[in-house]
């Protein structure tokens, strides 16, 4: 079993930068996949990245390409996403999930952690 942890959101203009990390429990972190996701108000939640065990395979969905990199540090158990070029309609909670398998639904992934909201002002 996997706990995840997310940190880092909060309050940033337009045009602002961020990075947010997801710590994870355990001693098996190299074995999942991580990913990030992100749920705006009223909104579904939607897949933003993944990356696979190694850290090499990285997939994003499309229209976030550029602005946002995915990564991991295997040895500190905890997964990033930077985001650059922040805008409004970046606003939501985030959330990074691990599963054994990749996949771009949420519900391909069985861990998931609380959440860290990314609100950007205009």
């Amino acid at each position: 079993q996997v706990q995840l942890v997310e940190s880092g959101g909060r309050l940033v203009q337009a045009g602002g930068s961020l990075r947010l990390s997801c710590a994870a429990s355990g001693r098996t972190f190299s074995s999942y996949v991580m990913a990030w996701f992100r749920q705006a108000p009223g909104k579904e939640r939607e897949f933003v990245a993944a990356i696979g065990r190694s850290g090499i395979a990285t997939n994003y969905e499309n229209s976030l390409k550029g602005r946002f990199t995915i990564s991991r540090d295997n040895a500190k158990n905890t997964a990033y996403l930077q985001i650059n070029s922040l805008k409004p309609e970046d606003t939501a909670v985030y959330f990074c999930a691990a599963d054994r398998q990749s996949g771009t639904k949420s519900s391909e992934y069985e861990y998931w952690g609380r959440g860290t909201q990314v609100t950007v002002s205009s």
